[in-house]
């Protein structure tokens, strides 16, 4: 697979993903919970949160925390960037480049939300839509919040009496709020596990002949 056909993937996710976030953060307040959506589709919801941490809401605590998660997503993504241009140097699958690529611009595309948002956009809160380069920002270069809008709980339920602490309470599965770039990092992992035999063809062969010695 060429390096133009990956990065047309990585473009192409970029693309989607900035688009609908700029769209949702200049058009609508935040949304408080699963009952005041955007827009209610019955199981899909669009909604509009702010993260302002890593995955699934979590913080570093302490002064430097955003800023130490930041760092650490920005060597993420280099190094992901490395793994993706080594593999199509060495000619790997196109399942590897594939991932690689999805992967890669999902971290790409949250990376840029926490980076520049809260500097390019004023805050979203208190029934005010935010407008794009105001005079200030809602938070300094580095500390702004990743916007996550697609919301689809696949089913709810209640868990048994007999359970522990839990028990007769209801819950949903699969009750995150996530994004394009979420769901890009999501299918390259997918398709990693599924296709691994093709997307490790050396690795595959050196456990089998290390099987049969």
């Amino acid at each position: 697979m060429k390096l133009t056909k990956a990065l047309f993937i990585v473009f192409l996710v970029l693309i989607i993903d900035q688009a609908s976030k700029i769209y949702i953060k200049l058009n609508y307040t935040l949304t408080t919970n699963a009952s005041n959506p955007i827009v209610d589709w019955g199981k899909f919801k669009l909604m509009f949160y702010e993260n302002p941490g890593a995955a699934w809401g979590a913080e570093i605590p302490g002064e430097y925390g955003k800023l130490i998660l930041v760092i650490f997503r920005v060597c993420a993504v280099f190094g992901i960037g490395y793994w993706l241009w080594n593999s199509i140097k060495k000619g790997g699958h196109k399942i590897l480049i594939t991932s690689i690529s999805l992967i890669f611009a999902g971290a790409l595309g949250n990376i840029i939300d926490s980076i520049f948002y809260g500097v390019i956009f004023s805050g979203s809160y208190h029934g005010k839509v935010a407008t794009f380069l105001p005079e200030h920002g809602y938070q300094p270069l580095g500390y702004g919040h990743v916007v996550d809008m697609l919301y689809f709980p696949l089913f709810k339920g209640t868990w048994p009496d007999w359970i522990p602490v839990v028990g007769g309470d209801t819950f949903s599965f699969f009750n995150a709020i996530f994004n394009v770039a979420d769901s890009a990092i999501t299918i390259g992992v997918i398709l990693l596990l599924l296709f691994s035999k093709k997307a490790f063809p050396e690795k595959v062969k050196n456990k089998e002949a290390n099987s049969q010695h």
